[in-house]
């Protein structure tokens, strides 16, 4: 049995274990460790797992693991709280960072009200319509990529797809967002990765959204690369200008903003509150 330290975060309701692998030299982590981590249950309890290492080329460098173990795609809100945990253990001083991920390299900063910024890479993949077909029904939704895939489901046209289902009619958050998002994570168009499944409304000229993520398996408090996806959804629906304001299942609020150009979206960013929860020991088998 071994001992690791950890420090417990939340990025605008998404929570990660950050391990510092200067604090736990020995450690390495297997897929049914991170598994029991992330256990509400069993264990501490997290959306995902994010090592933190130093690098020679850059300020820090994190390593993201979902929940179910995988890893190979972007957590935004991850590296949000990255950026605060190596501001907090003396990996940089100042404002503005940059770190590695995946081997890319990404940058970030803090603003003047303590929230963090996120400088993602340019999408490669934006609002491909598709059509899901799902309880024998035929869903429009616009699919991108913004380091990590997700189709993005807009409330309305489910409202009026759907128009027997009483549920629906309150809006957003009545809506079997974990039933839903099951089914079209597996879809086949998405194979054989699959997808993340995120559900849209705007109430009074401001967008909610809810997230369903595949290597967590549920719905999350909110979900980074999400909210981009659906910032870029609402832009070209609904003519939303930069930076766009979301409102998360969590009630916070993320801010992504971007530009436009003829090549589509550039410069964009991810910023929203990212904050310590709590430091502890555990003990793995």
């Amino acid at each position: 049995m071994s001992k690791i330290s950890f420090t417990k975060m939340s990025g605008a309701g998404n929570d990660f274990i950050i391990i510092d692998k200067s604090l736990n030299t020995e450690f390495v982590l297997t897929k049914n460790e991170i598994g029991s981590l992330c256990d509400r249950h069993k264990g501490i309890g997290a959306d995902g797992v994010i090592l933190i290492e130093d690098s020679e080329e850059c300020n820090f460098s994190m390593v993201y693991f979902n929940s179910d173990g995988s890893t190979g795609t972007l957590c935004a809100n991850g590296a949000r709280c990255a950026i605060k945990y190596a501001a907090n253990s003396g990996r940089f001083s100042g404002n503005s960072t940059n770190f590695l991920s995946n081997e890319l390299k990404y940058s970030g900063s803090f603003l003047e009200d303590g929230l963090v910024r996120f400088n993602l890479q340019n999408p490669q993949i934006v609002n491909k319509k598709v059509l899901i077909d799902i309880f024998n029904h035929q869903i429009p939704a616009v699919y991108s990529d913004t380091g990590s895939p997700h189709v993005v489901l807009d409330i309305s046209e489910l409202k009026s797809i759907f128009a027997n289902v009483k549920a629906f009619a309150t809006g957003l958050y009545n809506f079997p967002v974990v039933k839903f998002g099951r089914e079209i994570r597996y879809d086949s168009q998405f194979l054989p990765g699959g997808t993340n499944v995120n559900f849209l409304e705007v109430v009074d000229d401001k967008i909610h959204i809810r997230t369903y993520e595949r290597g967590v398996e549920d719905e999350t408090l909110a979900c980074g690369t999400g909210a981009v996806a659906c910032a870029l959804a609402a832009n070209i629906k609904y003519r939303f200008a930069p930076p766009v304001d979301l409102i998360t299942r969590g009630s916070d609020i993320l801010k992504v903003d971007f530009n436009i150009n003829e090549n589509g979206p550039e410069n964009v960013s991810l910023t929203g509150p990212a904050v310590e929860v709590f430091k502890g020991e555990i003990s793995i088998n």
